[in-house]
């Protein structure tokens, strides 16, 4: 498992752009709850959080990423188990079963079974690499990750079942799905989007949608332009803060919308916003080009991987850092509905940055184990 351990072929780049978003991410937080006796606390956590997420790094890159594979099952288990438990017994907040408490942490297993799915999508794709592309080997992929997605749905947490089934759908196409199944899936897809939508519009109420969730829809849909509270307010002071922020910004601690706490959840949903206002489009610009940094040496990683296990773990982590930011920047811009998806490596969440440094080093692991690297 540690044999043989070179760290010549360790990507710096890669680590060198995570630890640069979550210092400035921990900077802008510390903004972001000035004067806030509350959530002054959370600036310590996300800087403990950050640390222990670099020695993860690691010591996850140390281990052999196939040593995982082997214990594929285990893994599975307990987060199958996890999630059940948090089902029945986990911390409710915004409508849904998000996380266990253990003393003065919150620990949210949703993050860490992303993490999981990708590991076990990988195995599977590993142990089936020279099997036809029919629809049983596109049915047995659905059914791996079908085992979180389902439990995940009925915390629900509707964000992360999405993030789980781009994910699923990515590698899916990273490893040669038949055109016309994706015509299938995405005919599939698109029509149960419009059937939501339009319900949504109709003001009928959907079986498996919460009603906080029917209403982030009817809100991006039919915005009320009189709000004074809710997702649509958020919104709207987002649009605010990101306009008065301008070329250059209003400085750090400086932002009028987010020091006067007219930008709610600042710290983690509305931080993209908080990053604009104080400073400006240059400093949004910077978030994006860290984050599209990260997401390249991710991709890089798996076009160099020296198996179809280590492609699929760097692309899997790819697609999540991806996917979570896009929403995440679109959710500020209002060019998607709300959806609590966190900016990656940038919003305060102890999970949530735990969860993606593990994924980070397990693309070192596969980084570390090229047979020949040239950057």
């Amino acid at each position: 498992m540690l044999r043989n351990i070179s760290w010549r072929y360790f990507d710096f780049w890669l680590l060198g752009a995570v630890v640069l978003a979550a210092a400035f991410g921990t900077t802008m937080i510390r903004s972001a709850v000035a004067g806030n006796e509350v959530l002054l606390p959370l600036i310590n956590r996300q800087i403990y959080f950050a640390l222990l997420g670099i020695v993860l790094i690691f010591i996850v890159a140390a281990i052999d990423y196939r040593y995982w594979m082997a214990l594929y099952r285990p893994m599975y288990i307990v987060i199958l188990i996890f999630l059940l438990t948090l089902t029945g017994f986990g911390q409710t907040a915004f409508g849904a079963q998000r996380w266990f408490q253990v003393g003065v942490l919150f620990l949210q297993p949703t993050e860490f079974a992303k993490i999981v799915a990708i590991l076990i999508l990988a195995r599977y794709f590993q142990a089936t690499q020279n099997q036809p592309r029919d629809l049983r080997w596109l049915i047995g992929a659905v059914l791996w990750a079908a085992g979180i997605i389902v439990l995940i749905l009925l915390q629900p947490n509707l964000s992360n079942v999405v993030v789980l089934s781009v994910i699923l759908a990515a590698l899916l196409w990273f490893n040669g799905v038949q055109i016309k199944h994706v015509i299938i899936l995405g005919t599939v897809a698109a029509l149960s989007l419009i059937t939501v939508v339009g319900l949504t519009a109709a003001g009928i109420r959907i079986p498996f949608l919460q009603e906080y969730q029917q209403d982030r829809i009817a809100n991006f849909i039919l915005p009320d332009p009189n709000a004074s509270f809710g997702a649509t307010y958020n919104v709207q002071q987002a649009l605010i803060a990101i306009g008065s922020g301008g070329v250059t910004g209003q400085g750090y601690g400086h932002g009028t919308q987010t020091q006067l706490r007219f930008l709610k959840v600042r710290h983690t949903d509305f931080i993209f916003s908080a990053i604009s206002e104080e400073f400006g489009f240059i400093g949004s610009l910077l978030v994006v080009v860290i984050i599209m940094l990260i997401i390249w040496r991710c991709l890089r990683a798996a076009q160099k991987a020296r198996d179809v296990a280590g492609m699929n773990i760097a692309y899997g982590v790819a697609t999540l850092i991806f996917f979570q930011g896009m929403v995440n920047i679109g959710v500020n811009l209002n060019i998607v509905p709300v959806s609590g998806l966190p900016l990656p490596f940038i919003s305060y969440g102890g999970s949530g940055l735990t969860s993606l440094m593990l994924g980070i080093g397990l693309v070192e692991s596969v980084a570390m184990r090229f047979r020949q690297l040239e950057f």
